[in-house]
């Protein structure tokens, strides 16, 4: 049986390349980056040319960098780090981010902090107007992700930048999802979240950009690894791994990002031949290898569950909360009534899917569908 992996967007194979980088750092090059002999000021050597790597990449100083356990970290250590060190303000998000925002935010609320969740439109851009509307003179930071990890939709980065530029308010910006997929200006956000294994990277690793002169207050206490804001001892053969994929994925997005977002118009365009399927999230606004579909008359589940048969892996939203039974808030978000938010799918493309996956997915979608369909009670 065939085996073809379209939910990248959940996590991604790591990269030949990447695992080469990483495999000397684990029995040969395994010294501490604190200590002071030769071995471990090997690994400290390894430890910031990875940080000057992605800073390079990022066109950010390399002390605005800093390793994290994930991207759900970097986001603890932007929102709570922040707000924690202010004691008290009024922060904004959106109705549509991924839970490692939402819940952070959710703890704030119960600290005494207010939250603001925005509107989405039915294409799940956040609504500027009312974001200009909720900010007060107690607003101290909006969070907004790049793109969400669903619908694939991206935001109007450039224009939340200037809103809170004028209002003298920290950006904050979820980028796992974008990171290497697009192209982002950096200078737009004040905090900036990463992961390695959205971008063929290992995972247990993150970063965070922070511009440089803003202050946080560290999330986990200990030693005082990178500068203070993130105590345990570097993950060496993780942060090197990161870097490596960070470059490669840098090095091919243009000409990789153009190809998948061909074949995920050829799948969009075939799926919406489709009776009963619709699109959701932005039709041009959308990361170039996202596809979220809902389908008439179908559970979403089922159809993950029949394609995995046929050696398809794809999912019916993020992969974090895919065991819950509830309808996706994103898809509520943008206006799905809750049953056809629960037959939706997402299909996320990566660098190694050819079209022969596609067609190989449609073949059996169709069948499956028609299947489905046939002895579903919700028609």
């Amino acid at each position: 049986m065939k085996s073809i992996y379209l939910d990248n967007a959940a996590t991604t194979k790591v990269d030949k390349e990447v695992v080469k980088a990483m495999l000397p750092y684990f029995n040969e090059k395994y010294g501490n980056a604190s200590s002071l002999y030769d071995l471990g000021q090997e690994s400290k050597k390894a430890l910031e040319n990875s940080r000057k790597k992605i800073a390079d990449l990022l066109k950010v100083n390399k002390d605005e960098i800093v390793f994290t356990g994930s991207g759900t970290e970097a986001n603890n250590l932007a929102i709570k780090g922040f707000a924690l060190l202010k004691g008290k303000g009024h922060i904004i998000t959106s109705k549509i981010e991924h839970p490692a925002v939402l819940e952070v935010c959710k703890y704030l609320e119960k600290k005494g902090f207010e939250v603001s969740y925005l509107d989405v439109d039915k294409d799940g851009f956040v609504k500027l107007d009312e974001l200009k509307k909720l900010i007060s003179k107690d607003t101290i930071l909006v969070s907004i992700m790049c793109a969400n990890n669903e619908i694939g939709t991206i935001q109007p980065i450039k224009e939340i930048s200037r809103i809170c530029r004028e209002n003298n308010i920290l950006f904050h910006s979820d980028m796992a999802q974008s990171f290497g997929k697009i192209p982002i200006d950096f200078s737009l956000v004040d905090l900036a979240s990463f992961s390695g294994h959205k971008i063929y990277g290992p995972k247990g690793v993150g970063c965070l950009y922070v511009k440089k002169g803003i202050k946080l207050k560290p999330v986990i206490y200990g030693g005082g690894h990178e500068k203070s804001l993130r105590s345990g001892t570097e993950n060496i053969p993780l942060i090197i791994g990161f870097a490596k994929a960070a470059e490669l994925i840098f090095k091919d997005m243009n000409k990789e990002s153009k190809r998948q977002a061909k074949l995920r118009d050829y799948l969009i365009e075939e799926i919406l031949k489709i009776k009963g399927s619709r699109l959701n999230g932005s039709e041009k606004n959308r990361l170039p290898n996202n596809v979220n579909v809902s389908f008439d008359f179908v559970e979403g589940e089922s159809l993950v569950f029949k394609l995995n048969f046929k050696g398809i892996s794809v999912s019916t939203g993020s992969a974090c909360s895919s065991k819950k039974l509830e309808a996706s808030h994103v898809l509520l978000a943008i206006g799905l009534k809750p049953e056809i938010a629960h037959g939706s799918l997402r299909i996320s493309l990566g660098k190694f899917n050819k079209k022969e996956d596609i067609n190989y997915l449609l073949d059996n979608l169709k069948e499956i569908l028609n299947e489905l369909r046939r002895i579903s009670p919700l028609k």
